[in-house]
Formats: structure tokens, sequence, C-alpha cells
């Protein structure tokens, strides 16, 4: 490439001060790269000379193009940013800075939520860069484009690292600017080298059937056309391109076959304005049969990131299912572009309300990163709630549209209306009916919040078990208000969660220390309070507590039982049986006792019965202190312990009909076999006792559906019964 090549792909629209400037831009980047090689081998100007040509195709304005040759010279030459300021201006600096900075934005991606890791200040600083000039965002996207591009001179392990990247993090980021036909050219690229055995089968799979394809799309056109023009709709047809990562992904979503994905023959139909999309969208469905439910407008309800288009899907010529994609010269240019349309014309400056409501979006990421009570993983943890997760769309009852991730509840958009709101929730109605706090919000609801005139949020609302809340940031303001509470009121809330918990799991045998002492806590106080405030949940405390599993610890009790201990060297014939480790002995059959119904990750010891192998009972059975102490045996889970174990709970409830219906109703969605159930009821207190065996996979099943049953009206208490 060379500066002749790089100029015939700049805008027309260009000044001849706007040509000079990338010109000298080029000229500097030039000089500044010298004798710099690319792993390919190849001159290193080739690459800002590759990422400059994408951003002129997007006829994006001068000084972007500049600093797209620029992007590479403040991290791998001696120019430093003062330096590009003195001689190509602060804009351009400013851009060439960002870039620099959101080199982190993958590893920050991957971080876990709750990381301390000191990089989140570099991920802050992306935000920031986005915020203040989009632009920055464009020319990473460009550069993570061409070294797409050239992947193969990189080795496999890199390859793969840097496809997962693009998968997960660039390409959603292209997707929420609207940058289509970038996102689209990055996942294909990234499938190419995450799934090659799958890529080059469905690109053999197109490439076998393209003149087949193409001589049915040319038909399906032309018979449009005719009908179009018959009806005074003048329109340019043409067929969609195929991208393969998008027919894979849904075939995965959908459960079918290459054959049956709408994709395959795909029209896009332009025309001149917003009538005429209608009009021809009735034209479309009085050819052809149009498929239930594979309608959408995208011109009444745009999508956030511009996007605007009408999609169908029909049934063609010889029954093969057809998409059909409708808008006007400027859909599709916004659809292939975006945001960056915005700075196509930057010199005509006109409002663009979609382009700010983007921009105003941003602007409340880093608003809310930026507060002092926000710590650095809990900003982390709602950055990448906003910006690479799905979103949904819903109103207030004035109107106004409320953005949040996929799968948020009514709590979660009261606490993002407002913090006082939130904490005041006491109901919802969405489409003016009233919903339980857990419902997920679906895109296009209208919500209404009910509020009482005083008090806080419930301690409830932060178990991940019951789904009350999916956003960090309401889950943070539900936290800051429990801390905000008198220390002696959280220690003694903590003590009765503690309390509850242990007795719905059936350890009361573990002191509060103790549990403390699995968090890492040497105060008791300090725990409690910590539970108390939610920033330890109850679910925390079943995971430590049912997980608990210390093999020096299981022998200093059966010590303390009177139990046989098993010498140290013994462990190494360790044969599994049925999922059961048994220790010191040959193979021998095992069977679960069902008095106790042990279940991974429970403490077990051995019973060697006459004629039926090991009977295996939990260490704490009642049973266990009545059998023979000489015929006791070592025995603990092995690698694949059984995938069902039986486990008897205890539900007391007032009795109401249809009360067994409901409990099984939340087994059921579970997925979760009750093998038998009694009920007993008293008659004067109209108090049910019911007990019934479940088949659960482990203990985290087990924990959530307790809390599941817990919420059935009428319900007192469940819990696991030891035998």
């Amino acid at each position: 490439m060379s500066w002749d090549t790089l100029r015939g792909h700049l805008p027309k629209s260009y000044s001849p001060q706007d040509q000079a400037l990338v010109r000298r831009a080029y000229e500097y980047a030039v000089e500044a790269h010298g004798d710099q090689r690319r792993k390919s081998g190849e001159p290193y100007i080739v690459h800002p000379e590759s990422v400059a040509t994408v951003l002129a195709d997007l006829r994006l304005d001068a000084r972007t193009v500049a600093a797209a040759l620029l992007h590479d010279v403040a991290e791998d030459t001696p120019i430093t940013i003062p330096m590009l300021i003195e001689e190509f201006g602060a804009e351009v600096a400013s851009m060439v800075d960002g870039v620099t900075k959101l080199e982190h934005v993958s590893d920050m991606a991957a971080l876990p939520a709750d990381s301390r890791d000191p990089k989140i200040e570099s991920f802050r600083k992306m935000l920031l860069a986005m915020v203040n000039d989009v632009r920055v965002v464009l020319i990473k996207l460009a550069d993570r484009l061409h070294n797409m591009r050239t992947l193969n001179a990189m080795q496999p392990d890199k390859q793969q690292r840097i496809s997962r990247e693009t998968l997960d993090v660039y390409a959603p980021l292209a997707s929420v600017l609207g940058i289509y036909a970038i996102k689209w050219e990055l996942e294909d690229l990234a499938f190419r080298y995450l799934e090659p055995d799958t890529y080059v089968k469905m690109k053999a799979e197109l490439a076998e059937r393209r003149e087949e394809r193409e001589g049915y799309v040319n038909t399906v056109i032309q018979t449009l056309r005719t009908e179009l023009t018959r009806h005074n709709i003048q329109a340019t047809i043409s067929g969609r391109p195929k991208h393969i990562y998008s027919i894979w992904r849904k075939m995965k979503r959908k459960g079918v076959t290459f054959d049956q994905v709408y994709d395959q023959h795909g029209l896009r139909v332009i025309v001149q304005d917003i009538p005429d999309c209608y009009a021809a969208l009735g034209v479309a469905h009085s050819l052809w049969r149009p498929i239930p439910g594979e309608f959408d407008d995208y011109i009444a309800s745009p999508k956030e990131n511009q996007y605007q288009s009408l999609h169908t899907a029909v049934v063609g010529p010889n029954g093969r299912p057809l998409e059909v994609q409708i808008r006007t010269p400027e859909m599709d240019r916004i659809a292939d572009v975006g945001i960056a349309a915005h700075w196509r014309y930057k010199s005509q400056t006109r409002h663009d309300e979609a382009y700010e409501r983007k921009i105003q979006w941003l602007r409340s990421v880093l608003d809310w990163g930026q507060q002092e009570h926000a710590g650095g993983s809990e900003f982390l943890a709602t950055a990448r709630d906003e910006l690479f997760k799905d979103r949904v769309y819903v109103f207030t009852p004035a109107g106004e549209v409320i953005d949040l991730p996929a799968g948020s509840t009514p709590i979660d958009f009261a606490y993002r209306v407002h913090t006082d709101i939130g904490h005041r929730c006491r109901g919802a109605k969405v489409r003016g009916k009233l919903v339980s706090l857990d419902t997920s919000l679906q895109s296009g609801d209208q919500v209404e919040i009910l509020t009482a005139k005083r008090g806080g949020p419930s301690r409830d609302w932060l178990n991940p078990h019951l789904n009350y809340v999916k956003t960090s940031r309401a889950r943070t303001k539900i936290r800051q208000w429990f801390k905000q509470q008198n220390r002696d009121e959280n220690i003694t809330a903590g003590r009765e969660l503690l309390e509850r918990e242990l007795h719905r799991l059936g350890v009361e045998h573990m002191t509060y220390g103790e549990v403390a002492g699995l968090f890492g806590y040497q105060n008791q106080d300090d725990f409690l309070a910590e539970l108390g405030t939610g920033d330890i949940t109850s679910a925390d405390v079943a995971k430590r507590v049912l997980n608990l599993n210390k093999p020096e610890e299981a022998l200093k009790e059966a010590h303390q039982e009177g139990l046989p201990q098993v010498d140290q060297p013994q462990k190494r014939v360790e044969p599994k049986v049925d999922g059961i480790k048994v220790q010191g002995t040959g193979n021998l059959l095992t069977m679960m006792s069902r008095c106790c119904n042990p279940m991974p990750p429970d403490e077990i010891v051995g019973f060697v019965t006459r004629g039926r192998g090991v009977s295996v009972h939990r260490q704490d059975c009642p049973n266990v202190l009545r059998l023979d102490r000489e015929r006791m045996i070592r025995v603990d889970w092995g690698e694949s312990p059984p995938q069902l174990s039986r486990v008897k709970i205890r539900v007391m409830a007032y009795d109401r009909a249809g009360l067994l219906k409901d409990i099984v109703e939340v087994l059921d969605l579970e997925n979760i076999n009750m093998e038998d159930a009694s009920a007993v009821t008293a008659r004067r207190d109209n108090l049910a006792m019911i007990t019934a065996t479940l088949e659960v996979r482990d203990a985290e099943q087990l924990d959530r559906v307790l809390y599941k049953i817990n919420q059935v009206q009428n319900v007192r208490e469940v819990r696991r019964q030891k035998g």
C-alpha cells in the first residue's frame, strides 16, 4: 500500500486541507515506525495504513483517519502524546491517547466481577475515552478488524485467545454502536479460528450451493421487482450477504438444520421513503405467505444503536423460507456504519437525537463509576452489565424509556429510576397488572412501582436464588442501605439470618464462630455484621457449609464418636464403587441408606452389611449410633458421585386448597423428581406437616429449591430432615 492507494479511499467531500492533514499523518507514521516489522514479516506501516483505509471507507472525518494512521506511534515508537499535540493538535492526539488506553478493554471484560485488579482504572479510562469521543472506539474496532484479517501469522494458541476476545468484546461493541459492517466480519473471522472444522464445512456448503442459490434469489428478485413496479414502488433489490457465524448461531438457538435457516435466502429491498417501506411489505406478503412470529418493525421501534428496518420471513417459491429486509437509503447507510454516520458529515453538524441518546447512555455509565462510594469491583460489574450484555427497553408511566440488562426485574427498574424509589419499592405493575418483584421485564413493558411512605429494602432481595435483583447497580445500592444502619442492628440481623439458615440446612451442630472461620473471619461479630448488611448472603453461607468436607476434621470426628480410624497409608487403596470410594477394602457393593439419604458433599460413613455390601450413611444420621461399631468403615465421595441423591425435606404450612400442587410446581420448574410425599393436618390450628423425598443433583440445587418452597403462600418453614 502507498499514499496514492490510501488517497483513493478518502471521501470526495474532503477539502484540500483535510487531504493535507491525512498525508502529513501518513508521512509522520512512516518515519516513526521506520524499519519495524509485523509478525508476518511485512512492514509495520501496512497496519496503520489498513486501519485508516477501513475508516476512510466508512467516510469518517479527516482527523479520525489521521489519528488511525498515528494510533500506534505513542505505544510502539519514541513519539509522545505532547509531541503529537504540537504537530497535529489536541483533537488528533487525544484520539491516539484514547486508543492506547483501550488496549486493556478485553482484559477488563474477562476479569471476575469481584476482582481487585489495578487495571480496573484502565477500564475506567476506556469509558472516559468512549464518552469523550466515540471515534476512539471506531479506530480500535478498525484496528482489531485488520488484526483479525492477518491473524494467520500468529501461533494457534494466540489465534484462539484473540478470536475469543473478538467474539466476546469487540463484536458486541460494534453491535452496541450499530456498526454492522464491522460486526459481521469480526464474527466470521473469529468463528473461523474458534470452530475451524464447522467454519470450513459451512463455507463449503454455501459455496457448493452458490450457483443454485443465486439462481433462486435472482428469480425471486425478478418476481418482487415486477410486482413492486406494478404498484408504482421504485426499489433497488439485492441478495442479502451471508454471514456464516450468524447462520450458525441461528441453527443453535432455534435447533434447526442448515437448510431451515432463513438467512440462507435473503433479500434487501431499498425504497424511497417510509410509506414505501410498508407498501413494499404488503406486496411481499401478498406474493408469499408470511411465517408467524418472524416479523419485526424496527422503523416504528428503532434499536438503541439507531438501526431501522422492516424484517419479515415468508415461505417463498418451492416452499423455501425467505427473509426480506426493507428500508430507505438513509436506513441502509446507518445499518452499515451506525453511530459512525454522525461523523461522516461533521462539517454540516446537524442535531442527531439518536446519537445524543447513545452519548447520554455512555455518560450515565461513567457517572455511576465515578461516584465515590462505588468501589473498583462494583464499577467493573456495573460497566460489564451496561456494555457486554443484551438489553431490554421499558417505559415509565410518563413514557420515558429506561434501558436495562436483559433479565432485569421491577426492583432493578426502581433503582434505575431513583435510589429512594428502589428502597421503598413494595410492589409493581407491568402493563397495568400486578406482578411479583422477581418478574423478568420484557422490551416494551410499561412499569409502575408501588412504594411505601418509608422503610428500606429486604435482605431477601440480595439472595441470588430468589432472582429479585439482576443488576450490579441495584445490589450495590441495597448493600449501601444496610451498611448505613446501626452496627448492632446488622449484627442482630446477621445472627437471626445465620440461625435460620443453619436450621434450614439441618446443621445446627456448627457454631457461629466455626461458620465465621469458613469465611476467614476471626471476629464473629464482624462476620455477622457483614451478613446483616448483605455483603455476605445466606446463599454464600449455604455454599460454604454444605461444601465443608475436610478429611482431617472427619477423622477427628470419627475418633470422638468411637469409629475406627483408617491409617493414612491405606488411602492409596481407594477403589471406586458406584461413585463411592471405599477405603481399605476391595470392590464392594454400596447403597445409599434411606434413613438419612446422604448426598454430596455430606460427610459420610459406611456400614458393612451381611450380604448387601456397604450401606452409606450421613455421619450425623441418628441410626449410626445404634450400629455395630466393629463393622463401620471409612468411605467418601469419588470423582463421579451418584448423579441424583435422595433427600428428605419437611414443610410446615397453614393448610389450604392447592398447597401441595404449588409445591410440586416449584419442583417441576427445577426438574426435581419427588419420590414420595405424605401430609398430616392438625385440625386444631390447621397446620399441615408435609414430608417428601426428593431426587436432587447437588447441594446447590437443594439449597435453591428450599428457598423457593419457602416463598410459597402459607409456608411457615421448610428444612432438610436428618433422618
